[in-house]
């Protein structure tokens, strides 16, 4: 399984950016993906969730209305479109598969996940 982010950049805050994803390895519509972030000094964090043959997603408050995560089958990439971007949006994004269903808690959980991209640095001023 490969995972290559891209989109990062830097942007003025009330700004967008639209990260993408490109999976390799396995299928985005069959898997359950998500996008997390990683600011200095501070734990990875959960950002949005598609589930698996659905367009159902989940998103941590901080980014609800203002984020949104897609995929597209026939190119099987993810994206996340981030509007209205704050300062504390900054971070490394990373994309993610590889969903473990037999572990518990939250989906946004970094630990739930098996493979990670290299991330992308996302820079809001």
């Amino acid at each position: 399984v490969q995972l290559v982010e891209s989109g990062g950049g830097s942007v003025r805050a009330g700004g967008s950016l639209r990260l993408s994803c490109a999976a390799s390895g396995l299928g985005v519509s069959s898997n359950n993906m998500a996008w997390f972030r990683q600011a200095p000094g501070q734990e990875r964090e959960g950002v949005a969730v598609i589930y698996k043959g659905t367009t159902t997603a989940s998103y941590d408050d901080s980014v609800k209305g203002r984020f949104t995560i897609s995929r597209d089958n026939a190119k099987n990439e993810l994206y996340l479109q981030m509007n209205n971007l704050k300062p504390w949006d900054a971070a490394v994004y990373y994309c993610a598969a590889g969903f473990r269903y037999s572990a518990s808690g939250s989906a946004l959980d970094a630990r739930r996940w098996n493979y990670w991209g290299q991330g992308t640095q996302v820079t809001v001023s």
